[in-house]
């Protein structure tokens, strides 16, 4: 018993100090937009500014996704294809069941949750096509986790253009 223990453990250490491959978009990532999420709710922040958040979450989502539909096949436009197909359905979704609230406002005709998502959902996907051609270009990533501190430091400007175009322009 000891024996199979000791090598389990073995294993485990290996593999989480030699990993074979990175994800793109990690659990980490998934994980930071789900809290970042979660504590605009909690705080009370508007609609508009959540819905960035969410994109962030249903971006990191659908790139996981499509990571490991790689794994088993490869499919012309799968990225984009899966982006979309993820976006769509959450929206579709939300109004579908009514979970959209209906007197927190509108900005540019949309509802704010709404346009917070699409807002961040098409930000997010730019962020990281520019991302990925710029470590493709130098073969190479500039700093550790450059992938997590782009995206979320993405979401966090986007947040505050988001807060200043809601709460000081009349739209």
């Amino acid at each position: 018993m000891k024996k199979i223990l000791l090598t389990s453990l073995l294993l485990f250490l290996i593999k989480i100090l030699f990993p074979v491959s990175a994800l793109a978009h990690c659990p980490l990532c998934v994980a930071g937009a789900a809290v970042g999420l979660s504590l605009s709710r909690l705080l009370g922040v508007d609609d508009a500014v959540t819905g960035v958040w969410m994109a962030a979450f249903l971006g990191a989502m659908a790139l996981w996704l499509t990571n490991v539909i790689r794994k088993k096949a490869q499919l012309p436009f799968l990225k984009p294809l899966v982006y979309i197909l993820t976006f769509g359905l959450t929206i579709w979704s939300f109004y579908k069941f009514n979970l959209i609230p209906r007197f927190s406002g509108e900005v540019f005709g949309i509802h704010k949750l709404t346009f917070g998502i699409l807002a961040g959902g098409i930000f997010f996907y730019l962020v990281d096509v520019i991302n990925d051609l710029i470590i493709a270009k130098n073969k190479k990533v500039f700093f550790p986790y450059q992938r997590v501190v782009v995206s979320i430091g993405s979401i966090l400007i986007l947040s505050f253009i988001m807060f200043y175009i809601v709460n000081f322009t009349s739209l």
